[in-house]
């Protein structure tokens, strides 16, 4: 006889956390938050700090307010952003911290490790799709 187990969702209450550090996993919204912490900024400075296309950092600055971490305020014909969450420095603070005591670890993982980033560019480019993984 099999002795039945009620289903248990080990995912339960995770997913606002998930969805955090979904927004966080980009290289470019963590350059966006770094540099938001030093202040506020428009988004055309933005733009030229980072080297990027304005398209592409309102882009990611959409995902960071739709994650509830920037938020903007208009001035003149400007947008100036700014971090709604201060604390997201200390959450940064302790990543930081784990990476200093494994981060080789962290570097070598073969599905998010340096090594890994590499190959998705390199897919990316011959794919011929920049910015979608096929």
């Amino acid at each position: 006889m099999t002795e039945s187990r009620p289903e248990v969702d080990f995912r339960a209450g995770l997913a606002p956390a998930g969805a955090l550090f979904h927004g966080l996993s980009d290289l470019t919204r963590l350059a966006l938050v770094r540099r938001l912490a030093r202040g506020e900024a428009r988004v055309v400075d933005l733009v030229v700090e980072l080297g990027l296309a304005q398209s592409t950092v309102s882009s990611h600055l959409a995902c960071l307010r739709g994650c509830g971490l920037v938020d903007f305020r208009v001035q003149g014909r400007a947008s100036v952003y700014f971090l709604t969450r201060p604390e997201l420095m200390d959450l940064l603070a302790c990543a930081e911290s784990l990476l200093a005591a494994g981060g080789s670890a962290v570097a070598l993982c073969p599905t998010y490790g340096t090594g890994a980033r590499a190959a998705a560019a390199d897919h990316e480019q011959t794919d011929g799709h920049q910015g979608t993984l096929r």
